[in-house]
């Protein structure tokens, strides 16, 4: 019953969150158009969000291992409160890049402090368990830019914020009242960053972390710059692009859920190779293809990829320290993940400026397929 309890609070309470982001997201451009009156300013909005996201995961995972992780997750929800009252009563840009800083730092313990949870709590099944947790946030993600179009037509889109606020609320308070608090055997009395050192200076671990980072950069491609390219070469319309995120957002939960009970049964290893390789497709295939349909179906390929490589990379890491670092260890794969997601687009974008489209999308699929060879070899070696 009381893991039950507590994988349904952690579930529930992220699955709430994340239908509140998916219904906000697509807010920011337009709110700042009317706060400003020009759109020069809408990447700050992404920008303050990664500033706070990439900044705090590693202090935040550190500070869990040493007092424990239901408390930062309940303060993370909390954080996003605040962040959702800066967003309806915004009077200025300045409110709403405030208001994404906090969200940032608000969502870093919810995404990385969970699973490390899981990880303990439920050891000898933590790939299913941390699998179910991720998917249920995609599925969130995936249900709320619906949800919020339906709702904003009743109550208006400046109220969002508020539901926003009411979603994060409600995740604070199951969290408090059904997860159990984990504070890992044997912690340690102060904290510590000196395990995220060690993980550079490992080998596979840091293979791990690039391929994280690199992970990081094909997930920014494919929801930011990609759309652009289909739209414009290859005669994708709205109805298209809804489509193509949808199959994203899908593939992800999907196979996560499948990665997690195959990890748990085999361990991560091959799977991290088998999701790089599968990542690869859509983005070497792209520039060939003029069928939307088979677009559709290779980039979903892509997204699969990315998905199976996401969890069984966090698992592998997850086992490379014992119970007094597993928040650390968490909030570094999110630091990695963070940089990826911050830079990699627009690295992807210059490159493509420089070299065309095709070159820059052959040359990103080769550098999944180099990483997945490094990978396969240093394992086969090991």
């Amino acid at each position: 019953m009381l893991k039950d309890k507590t994988i349904a609070g952690l579930n529930l309470s992220a699955f709430l969150m994340m239908i509140g982001v998916g219904m906000i997201v697509s807010l920011f451009p337009q709110r700042i158009l009317e706060l400003e009156g020009s759109g020069e300013k809408v990447g700050y909005v992404a920008s303050a969000f990664a500033v706070a996201y990439i900044a705090f995961q590693v202090p935040v995972g550190s500070l869990a291992d040493r007092f424990g992780f239901k408390r930062f997750i309940a303060l993370g929800y909390l954080l996003c409160c605040a962040a959702g009252l800066c967003f309806r009563f915004s009077s200025s840009s300045s409110m709403i890049f405030i208001g994404r800083f906090i969200q940032g730092a608000g969502e870093v313990p919810v995404w990385a402090l969970a699973p490390a949870l899981l990880s303990i709590k439920y050891a000898s099944s933590k790939g299913s368990s941390i699998g179910l947790f991720n998917a249920v946030c995609y599925i969130g993600l995936t249900i709320g830019p619906i949800l919020g179009v339906c709702l904003s037509k009743v109550c208006g889109e400046q109220e969002i914020f508020l539901i926003y606020f009411a979603l994060c609320l409600c995740g604070a308070v199951l969290t408090l009242w059904l997860v159990e608090d984990i504070r890992p055997n044997g912690h340690s009395d102060k904290v510590d960053f000196s395990q995220v050192t060690a993980m550079t200076k490992d080998g596979l671990a840091l293979l791990t972390l690039l391929g994280i980072t690199l992970y990081g950069a094909g997930y920014s491609v494919l929801v930011t710059t990609l759309p652009v390219y289909l739209m414009q070469q290859k005669g994708f319309d709205h109805v298209y692009s809804g489509v193509f995120f949808s199959l994203f957002y899908i593939a992800i939960s999907v196979s996560q859920l499948v990665t997690g009970r195959l990890s748990d049964k085999s361990g991560p290893n091959r799977y991290m190779v088998l999701g790089l390789l599968a990542s690869s497709f859509g983005f070497a295939a792209a520039p060939y293809l003029s069928s939307r349909p088979a677009l559709l179906a290779v980039l979903t390929v892509t997204s699969t990829g990315l998905g199976v490589f996401y969890l069984a990379s966090m698992i592998f890491l997850n086992e490379t320290v014992d119970e007094r670092f597993k928040g650390t260890v968490s909030g570094a794969y999110y630091l990695f993940f963070g940089l990826g997601l911050c830079f990699g687009a627009p690295i992807f974008s210059a490159a493509a400026k420089f070299a065309g489209n095709v070159t820059a999308l052959l040359c990103f699929a080769a550098s999944f397929i180099a990483l997945a060879v490094i990978m396969a070899a240093r394992f086969f070696r090991s």
